[in-house]
């Protein structure tokens, strides 16, 4: 197991890494094995559709993050490997997209119509990856496959899993969060616990502790159900 950094404030490490998420993801699967594909919009001149093999001429990187879910599980030493999105939007959005505006934020897409978003300076930190694999293997449906968001200094929640479509946006007009509005905060941080945007991180971090096994009771029942069929 890599090594880890400590746990962020509120957080508790778990001796497992669950499927988590949405209560109304938990049903959502595909089948594999599940091409990469990417449509790149927004704010842009030329819309762009891309496939795994344009991620394959991109420098690649190998990178050890933990996961940190805003309900206060954590899952550490995990090894990750993909692009930056930094390198994307350098070596491929701005010079063929061609940006039509001051882009200040990034909004990721799922596969299960999920969607989350970041800021443009949090999105093209060195550290954030579009990964495709997990611990030397290729990723599974569970943890993001066929292609996912790593930001490893923000909650899971902004770490969107099965991405193929991001809009690099000047404004989020229009924009609805999957949950209720005030249950996703611009940045989530996990060091400042920005958790939500109405009461202190420290009051999210007991309240959204009782969710926990919840959820993850919901997602195993999922799992099991589509086992089944």
């Amino acid at each position: 197991m890599a090594v880890s950094n400590p746990l962020p404030p509120g957080q508790r490490e778990l001796d497992h890494y669950p499927r988590y998420g949405l209560w109304q993801f938990a049903h959502r699967f595909e089948q594999g094995p599940l091409p990469i594909r990417l449509d790149i919009g927004g704010d842009l001149q030329n819309p762009l559709q891309l496939d795994g093999k344009v991620l394959e001429l991109m420098p690649r990187v190998e990178q050890d993050a933990d996961i940190h879910c805003v309900t206060t599980w954590s899952w550490r030493g995990l090894h990750w490997s993909g692009v930056r999105l930094k390198d994307l939007y350098e070596q491929v959005v701005i010079p063929e997209g061609k940006p039509a505006a001051e882009i200040r934020y990034v909004v990721f897409r799922s596969r299960d119509n999920y969607r989350t978003y970041l800021p443009i300076e949090d999105a093209l930190a060195d550290d954030v990856l579009l990964v495709d694999r997990l611990d030397h293997k290729p990723l599974e449906w569970d943890h993001g496959a066929p292609l996912r968001l790593l930001a490893p200094a923000h909650y899971a929640f902004k770490n969107a899993k099965h991405v193929c479509a991001i809009e690099f946006r000047h404004s989020m007009k229009g924009y609805r969060p999957p949950a209720f509005h005030w249950t996703e905060h611009p940045r989530a941080r996990t060091a400042f616990e920005e958790r939500g945007i109405v009461l202190p991180g420290l009051l999210y971090r007991y309240l959204l502790r009782l969710a926990i096994p919840t959820v993850l009771w919901t997602f195993r029942r999922a799992a099991k159900k589509r086992g089944e069929n």
